[in-house]
């Protein structure tokens, strides 16, 4: 039996669409000290120990010849992180299924124009950008926080978007104040953290702040994924890949069947502060938004 000492997992990093310099410091901190501590370490009670009340796992066995490998201190961290914030917030999930066809036939005919004119690629993130600031202008209580039984919300909308590293690992930089930036804005800022964040060249100020999250599962060519929340914040949203699908289709003449280019989207949401409705609601706007884009 070996023991060795490994970097993030990348399984465990893809599944919270978050990374260890993506968590929030402490001047963010607004979910219950019962939860985490004044500078977002979480307390004993959440990161394992031997207390076996407040951690009733079965005991792990290795057997001869398994290969043991260490979490390394980023590891642990995300591993703790990611389980406080299932014991934080009871986590809900819903998902839509959002014809993009008039979003991918926009992209298709101006991405040429678009880059030179710009410099930078035109993908589907920037749009999903704007239409998740438009509805987040729309529905204050998914930007936000909870604070004991106090909501707070926030008054800026300051998006991350999580971008996959060379290493497999995933960063989260944060757009500021995205719901001010036009298209061509969020897509010059998109493209620009997420080359820093390639880079390892990302500054303090593009990892802090976020109130909402955005991670794109499509990328990988996954359908959908059920996001955790990244504590403080509310919400996250999933985007899923774009594939084409026969579908019904109403014209003036009947019902028809044509082949559409369609997308699922997932939001995770905190159950404390959004039900149902308002979870529905705001996942159904944003894929209005995309569904009707007019550019």
């Amino acid at each position: 039996m070996t023991t060795k000492k490994s970097g993030v997992a990348p399984q465990a990093v893809a599944v919270t669409g978050q990374s260890l310099t993506s968590l929030p410091d402490s001047g963010e901190q607004s979910h219950r000290a019962t939860a985490t501590t004044a500078t977002g370490q979480a307390p004993a009670s959440t990161t394992g120990g031997n207390d076996k009340r407040n951690n009733p796992v079965s005991p792990v066995t290795s057997a001869n010849g398994d290969e043991i490998v260490e979490m390394d201190r980023v590891a642990r961290i995300l591993s703790d992180h990611m389980v406080m914030s299932k014991k934080v917030s009871p986590h809900v999930t819903t998902v839509v299924e959002a014809d993009v066809t008039r979003l991918v036939k926009w992209r298709s005919r101006v991405k040429e124009a678009f880059f030179k004119r710009e410099g930078v690629p035109l993908t589907y993130m920037p749009a999903i950008a704007e239409a998740t600031a438009k509805a987040l202008a729309e529905f204050p209580y998914v930007n936000a926080s909870v604070d004991g039984y106090k909501v707070i919300l926030k008054k800026h909308i300051n998006l991350g978007i999580a971008v996959s590293l060379p290493d497999g690992n995933l960063i989260v930089p944060v757009i500021h104040d995205a719901d001010k930036l036009n298209l061509n804005g969020l897509a010059g800022s998109i493209d620009s953290l997420a080359a820093k964040a390639r880079s390892n060249k990302l500054m303090p100020d593009d990892i802090q702040g976020g109130t909402f999250t955005i991670t794109n599962f499509g990328s990988f060519k996954s359908l959908f994924g059920t996001p955790i929340i990244n504590q403080p914040q509310v919400a996250i949203l999933g985007v899923g890949f774009i594939e084409k699908k026969p579908a019904v289709v109403e014209t003036p003449e009947g019902d028809t069947i044509a082949i559409r280019h369609k997308m699922y989207l997932s939001l995770s949401y905190d159950h404390r502060i959004i039900n149902g409705a308002l979870g529905g609601e705001f996942l159904r706007r944003v894929a209005d938004y995309l569904e009707n884009w007019d550019k």
